[in-house]
């Protein structure tokens, strides 16, 4: 958190004293008040942000140069110290379909990274293969926000680190973490515990790390967070194919989401998927086997 808070102006750190053990989010956009997330209860505090001191923070989070964060910047977010992630809005400048710049910044959303260690443990009866010593092929679906990213973080330590309690052996994993939001790589060094096991290729798309992996580290298990575009279903069958277990997570509210899904409708007809879990409203799991 200490990264953080170092980039925020003082008025808003006033504001988070003695608040900051259950905080999720920060949303800072210009000309309205700041918005303070916990879970699914939000408080909006009496502080006003204008554009330059939004500039001031995003010059802060850029150690003051700006130019050397231009590619993360175009991807939308910035990975701080931590693994904390920084959402980007602003003008968008759009050249030959790629994104050169975001200028005029208007939004910046902090998503405080904090691993919740053993929160994993409720997925093991539905996740786990303790036969075979693997897991099932599994997909973890639920909107934005309630928990998916942080459960899929400590099932990889886990899978890697082996369960114990439960008799799973350690193996090896995997991890394709397109936007630095699992590992949250810092200059090579995974900030959270990923696990003794685990082979991390960081800021790639999810399809390109995968194969990658696959064909350079031999994992037991592949895994990606929020899978959705053609490639990466193209990915998942290459694994699939190979013999390699997977866990992802997506977006969704229901099986009937995913089955409308003109993407995720294709590993659902297919059975590529062995286990879908949805996390409610109230983050408790509902599983689904489809084989």
């Amino acid at each position: 958190m200490e990264e953080v808070l170092k980039v925020l102006p003082p008025e808003i750190k006033e504001k988070l004293c003695g608040k900051l053990d259950k905080l999720e989010e920060i949303r800072i956009r210009v000309n309205r008040p700041v918005i303070l997330q916990y879970g699914q209860v939000e408080e909006v505090i009496n502080y006003t942000i204008d554009s330059e001191m939004i500039l001031n923070i995003l010059q802060n989070i850029c150690d003051n140069s700006i130019y050397a964060y231009q590619e993360q910047i175009c991807n939308g977010y910035i990975t701080l110290k931590g693994g904390h992630r920084v959402g980007i809005t602003g003008n968008v400048v759009f050249k030959e379909n790629k994104i050169i710049n975001i200028s005029y910044i208007s939004s910046l959303n902090f998503r405080i990274a904090r691993q919740v260690l053993n929160c994993s443990y409720k997925t093991f009866e539905y996740i786990i293969n303790l036969d075979k010593n693997t897991v099932f092929n599994s997909i973890i679906v639920s909107p934005p926000g309630r928990g998916k990213t942080t459960i899929l973080r400590d099932l990889v330590r886990n899978i890697s680190n082996g369960i114990p309690e439960i008799g799973f052996r350690g193996v090896n994993v995997g991890l394709a973490d397109e936007r630095s939001e699992i590992a949250a790589m810092y200059k090579g060094i995974p900030q959270n515990d990923v696990g003794l096991r685990t082979d991390v290729l960081d800021n790639i798309p999810k399809s390109i790390g995968m194969k990658m992996l696959i064909r350079s580290m031999s994992p037991k298990v592949i895994v990606a967070d929020e899978i959705g575009r053609e490639e990466d279903i193209e990915a998942i069958n290459y694994a699939v194919c190979s013999g390699i277990k997977g866990i992802f997570t997506a977006h969704g509210d229901s099986i009937e989401d995913v089955i409308k899904n003109p993407i995720l409708g294709k590993l659902y007809n297919t059975n590529t998927f062995e286990r879908f879990l949805f996390l409610d409203e109230n983050r408790k799991i509902i599983c689904k086997n489809i084989r």
